[in-house]
């Protein structure tokens, strides 16, 4: 397995939000802003404003990854533009959703955005899950190794409970799954 970290040309978290939003669907932006606000479905896992959700339409569309396919009336005027994923786009998010984490510190976003993509996507992450596991198994070992060692040190104690919890999280899931 290998997991590497984020490079420049890489999505953002909201942009990958965005793309998970339209994989499934065409829709505006309107719609795709509403699902990315704290209450919307995907928005209580990564929330994104107006603003930045439509900035983060604009980059997809740079990187040809969605497309507008139609235009429907909006509700206070003007046209609405209305999205859709493409095939670079459709597969850019599958091989996403299926790359592990590599950082502990985002996981609480990066993993969750991932696994609420991949239920309202059907894409199953299965493989990827068990690899996410044994990725934080080793750091758990690398973390307790170096706890052992810096008695009275708060980040590794920190990061040696979040890597506990992140295991018993990832057992809890895969036990629920079928």
């Amino acid at each position: 397995m290998v997991i590497v970290g984020r490079s420049t040309d890489q999505l953002l978290l909201g942009e990958w939000a965005c793309l998970g939003i339209l994989y499934t669907a065409p829709t505006h932006g309107f719609a795709i802003a509403a699902r990315l606000k704290p209450e919307g479905d995907i928005g209580r896992v990564w929330s994104l404003s107006r603003a930045l959700t439509y900035r983060s339409i604009d980059k997809l569309v740079a990187r040809g990854y969605i497309r507008p396919v139609a235009e429907e009336p909006g509700i206070a005027g003007g046209n609405r533009t209305v999205l859709a994923a493409t095939r670079t786009g459709r597969a850019q998010l599958r091989r996403w959703l299926a790359t592990p984490v590599s950082h502990l510190r985002d996981l609480r976003s990066e993993l969750l955005l991932k696994l609420i993509i991949a239920e309202k996507c059907e894409i199953d992450i299965t493989v990827m899950l068990t690899e996410q596991h044994r990725h934080i198994a080793h750091l758990a070992d690398t973390i307790a190794a170096e706890l052992d060692t810096s008695s009275g040190d708060v980040v590794a104690l920190w990061r040696s409970e979040s890597s506990a919890a992140a295991l018993r999280f990832l057992d809890r899931l895969t036990e629920a799954t079928p």
